[in-house]
């Protein structure tokens, strides 16, 4: 899997965030990946995974799959 190269990628961090910092950044590629980093540590590691994976996450979350 090809992954989005992270310095000239357009992150974007969720409106529901309000500013705060404890929050995570995606962005997606042209390669059908999307990458995943940790908005206060911007220079450090990001996932990537397929935009299929993403949307079946996005759709848990949705549905409340996670909730303990």
């Amino acid at each position: 899997m090809i992954a989005p190269n992270p310095s000239a990628a357009l992150w974007k961090k969720s409106s529901r965030s309000n500013g705060q910092a404890n929050c995570v950044e995606v962005c997606s590629s042209q390669t059908g990946t999307v990458a995943v980093r940790d908005s206060k540590n911007v220079s450090g590691p990001h996932l990537t995974v397929s935009n299929c994976a993403w949307s079946a996450f996005v759709e848990g979350i949705k549905h409340d799959e996670f909730d303990l």
